[in-house]
């Protein structure tokens, strides 16, 4: 099943989830979840599908079917060329929602992913995350599978909690908007498994990686992103103008028109989102704030698009709010715009050469700025900027030599900077020229990608070396076609013999056949009773009745959080802990056989304390999943987990239908991963609760006991399909 043999070329898995992300016309500042990091991610994967080293490039993000958004987010497969496609994964519902709403969800992406990757029978070379929603996804896919992990953070949940808490929100507002917490720690997370982190920057590994307690310099790499000199194209090489360049410039002319009274003074341009940290509203202060500035020059702010005001989210409405205020309170009619909407495909470069047409210059007078991808665009179209002293315009400045860095909590920095550059034609010129030529050298899409591909061809070489070492569970299960399930005490172990054999069958089966156990044993016990039996590590340990998940990750166990993110809906453990207390019939287990989705109790077999327990949990609204097993345990989980249930996750998570899955039990904690559609088998030394499951379809009462009793159904649902000579009677 596995394609990556026989391959030309690097196939590479980019994951962005939580923006609108589409193949053409990106809407650019629709939102705070819209912004710089979907024009990066894209820029990156078209210039990658150019390479001839690279084979195939995916950006995986997330399917989205909303009135409320174009249908363009709903198509799961949007093919760019040949060798790039767009893949979109249904998480979360339809709805489009930002990305602070999007962390319970993820673990439904990590499974669909693992099920679109194990449908094509072919692991990435790459994974490559953006932004730290797509890190936690990478990060369990790379445990799974093993492949390398790279990742771009774009922002960090450190630095934006400790700039929010020096501009005064409270910890408790900043928790509850953006789960700030959890972010830091899957941050933290990424950073440990990462292979590779990239930045832009050397700021940002000192002064913003630098918070976290996983950092180590060696993983870090600096490639800045480039830009697209086929669309941002100096501004005095566009004559003679075509057709439809004439006509897009007199659109976007007769858009200035209807703000500007004289139309002809150089623009100062700025394009971003309407965001706070972005500092639109220094920048109309600094203009606002200066007659001089005003009688010389005109602003246009393209802050995102924007419908309705009233109807956008807190932050964007705040903004776009107070640039109206301001621009009514310095009176700046007919000297400022404020556009509705604006092309980012077509439009946005052009706007950067009529600036530069004009004499203009561009601004980027954000608060914080960890790169600053408008900038380069400026240099590369030519028009001078001027750039707040924070993160990446220092780089960007140093090397193009296009513009003058301000301290933008000077209002009167940023207006004497812009009137430096507008009154000194000389100044203007070198600025502009400088911007033209150097951005060349330093930032272009081609020069970012092979410093990438140099980076990605020595992980792949070490995960390939690792591959020899290590054999991962998900590169199993990636094969594995038939899943073996089996309890443990009184099923599995029981007849040494009759083990002994059975072992011999798992390895003769292969990496086609993963094997499974589903117990009632904590990890830790079932863990030592395996080894104490000489049983082979198996690949998953369904644990605690179905309430924990591991796998087998190079001899360690992982949690499957997962599995957790699954069972946890509606679960009261305290509260079913207090209505449970004044049950005479019930005697708490020792609190080494309880776990975060489990309540143990010892009790007598009696139906009828049973039922009283049930109808007490359903009288007080507690959905719950009551089984009783040997005659003596009672066991409480999540309504969601159970053997079973666990066996049926995963079977979806890893794609491996029901039909090939065999279960192996011997009592009544085996009783719902028995019944259904899976391969059913019942040792002959079973306990009474399962005599009623007798003349049910596919469920095989063996005519031996323990692991005999399993091999006896592996041979009557000829389920290894072995030659008759090798059967195992």
């Amino acid at each position: 099943m596995n394609k990556n043999e026989g391959k030309k070329g690097l196939y590479i898995q980019l994951y962005s989830i939580h923006g609108l992300i589409r193949g053409s016309d990106l809407e650019l500042g629709r939102d705070a979840d819209t912004g710089g990091q979907i024009k990066y991610v894209l820029e990156l994967a078209q210039t990658l599908s150019k390479n001839p080293r690279v084979e195939k490039v995916e950006l995986v993000t997330r399917q989205i079917k909303d009135k409320n958004v174009s249908s363009d987010y709903s198509v799961a497969k949007e093919k760019i060329n040949d060798k790039f496609s767009i893949i979109r994964l249904r998480c979360g519902g339809g709805k489009y929602i930002r990305k602070e709403l999007l962390w319970d969800h993820l673990e439904e992406f990590v499974d669909k992913s693992i099920k679109y990757i194990k449908n094509k029978g072919i692991l990435p070379d790459i994974i490559h995350s953006h932004y730290a929603d797509a890190g936690f996804v990478c990060t369990e896919l790379t445990q799974f599978f093993g492949i390398p992990f790279v990742h771009t953070g774009h922002s960090l949940g450190r630095d934006k909690k400790r700039k929010l808490l020096s501009d005064g929100m409270e910890i408790k507002e900043i928790e509850k908007r953006l789960k700030i917490s959890h972010r830091i720690n899957v941050e933290e997370e990424i950073i440990y498994f990462a292979n590779r982190i990239v930045t832009s920057t050397n700021q940002e590994i000192q002064n913003q990686y630098g918070d976290y307690d996983n950092t180590a310099p060696e993983k870090f790499r600096v490639i800045p992103p480039g830009v697209d000199l086929e669309r941002f194209y100096p501004y005095n090489s566009r004559i003679p103008l075509d057709e439809e360049t004439a006509k897009l410039l007199q659109t976007i002319s007769s858009q200035l028109l209807r703000f500007f009274v004289r139309i002809e003074k150089p623009l100062i341009l700025t394009v971003c989102r309407p965001d706070k940290r972005k500092n639109i509203t220094g920048l109309i202060k600094a203009f606002g704030e200066d007659e001089e500035l005003q009688e010389m020059a005109n602003l246009a702010i393209f802050a995102g698009i924007r419908e309705d005001i009233q109807e956008m989210p807190d932050n964007e409405r705040e903004v776009l709010t107070d640039i109206l205020l301001l621009m009514d309170k310095y009176n700046l009619y007919g000297k400022m715009a404020i556009p509705k909407r604006h092309n980012t495909q077509t439009e946005v470069p052009e706007l950067y050469r009529i600036a530069a047409d004009t004499g203009g210059v561009f601004t980027n007078v954000a608060l914080t700025e960890p790169f600053g991808l408008t900038l380069i665009e400026a240099a590369a179209s030519g028009v001078p900027v001027v750039a707040t002293d924070d993160g990446g315009p220092r780089d960007i400045l140093g090397n193009c030599k296009n513009g003058i860095l301000v301290d933008v909590a000077g209002t009167k920095n940023i207006s004497e900077a812009i009137k430096k550059i507008i009154y000194d034609a000389k100044l203007w010129q070198q600025f502009s020229e400088n911007g033209m030529s150097n951005v060349k050298k330093h930032y272009t899409w081609k020069a970012h990608v092979e410093a990438y591909l140099e980076e990605a061809d020595g992980l792949v070489k070490q995960g390939q070396d690792n591959a020899k070492v290590f054999a991962p569970v998900g590169r199993k299960l990636l094969d594995a076609e038939k899943l073996i399930v089996s309890d443990i005490d009184h099923t599995l172990i029981g007849d040494d013999e009759a083990l002994e054999e059975f072992i011999a069958i798992l390895k003769q089966a292969g990496s086609k056949v993963g094997f499974a156990v589903a117990t009632g044993r904590t990890d830790d016990s079932a863990f030592s009773v395996l080894k104490e039996y000489g049983v082979p590590y198996p690949d998953i340990i369904i644990s605690s009745v179905g309430a924990e998940i591991y796998y087998n990750y190079r001899g360690k166990l992982i949690y499957s959080t997962g599995w957790e993110a699954h069972i946890k809906h509606q679960w009261h453990r305290e509260k079913i802990k207090k209505l449970l207390a004044g049950f005479k019939l019930l005697e708490y287990q020792e609190e080494k056989n309880q776990r975060k989705y489990k309540i143990s109790y010892y009790t007598s077999e009696n139906p009828e304390n049973i039922k009283k327990i049930k109808e007490t949990l359903v009288k007080n609204r507690i959905k719950a999943n009551v089984i009783f097993s040997h005659g003596q345990y009672l066991d409480i989980l999540p309504y969601r987990a159970s053997k079973g249930k666990a066996i049926r996750y995963l079977a979806y998570r890893w794609n491996i239908i029901h039909e090939s899955i065999l279960v192996a039990g011997d009592s009544g904690n085996d009783r719902e991963m028995l019944k259904g559609d899976l391969l059913g088998v019942v040792v002959a030394n079973y306990s009474s609760e399962l005599e009623s499951l007798k003349g049910q379809s596919r469920i095989y009462f063996a005519k031996k006991e323990y692991a005999g009793g399993i091999i006896d159904g592996i041979n009557h649902y000829n389920f290894l399909k072995l030659e008759k000579e090798k059967a195992f009677e």
